[in-house]
Order: structure tokens, then sequence, then C-alpha cells
């Protein structure tokens, strides 16, 4: 490794940006507290994997803000999860931002 590459940040791999959506689409539900067939948690897991590859450039450039993350969240996936879930948009949101950081 060379000296300048230490601090460099890569942009992440696909396996683990889809354990990342899972893990906190985990935790999001564990919040709502509502049961969500295995298939629709998938279905929302695979919505939530194509915007963040989609979007990964913007998503890496703000990968410190997780205040900035959770609104984009709340704008560009929660609105295709809450009715596949069949919850409230906004206890989704807040559920999601809790599970994530404390957003």
């Amino acid at each position: 490794m060379r000296p300048n590459q230490k601090h460099t940040a890569q942009l992440p791999s696909p396996r683990s940006i889809r354990r990342a959506c899972s893990r906190e689409l985990y935790r999001a539900l564990k919040r709502l507290d509502v049961y969500v067939p295995q298939e629709k948690i998938e279905e929302a897991e695979t919505i939530y994997y194509k915007k963040v590859v989609g979007n990964l450039l913007w998503i890496f450039e703000h990968r410190s803000n997780k205040k900035k993350q959770a609104e984009w969240w709340a704008e560009a996936v929660a609105p295709e999860i809450a009715p596949l879930w069949g919850v409230n948009e906004d206890a989704l949101v807040r559920a999601f931002k809790d599970g994530f950081a404390g957003a």
C-alpha cells in the first residue's frame, strides 16, 4: 500500500451494499413492530439496493453525512416500500431514521 492510499476511501462492493441495505431495512422493520412476509422484505431489499446503486456516487460523496442520506432515503426509497409493506410512510421514515445511526 502506498502512503497516500491509507486514507482514501473506495466504493463499496455490490455484496457490501446489498448487506447494508438488508441490515438497514431489518432495523427499520424491527422498530415498526409489524409483520411483513419474507417475499415483501426481499422485494423491498431489491428496490433499496437498486436505488443505492443508481445513486452510488452521490451516496459515496455524502458517506459521512447520515442525516442527508436519511433524507434521500425518505424521498427516494420510502414512497415505494411503505405501500409494499402496507405501513404508513411517515412511520417508516421515522423507524428508518432511528435505526440509521439515529439520523
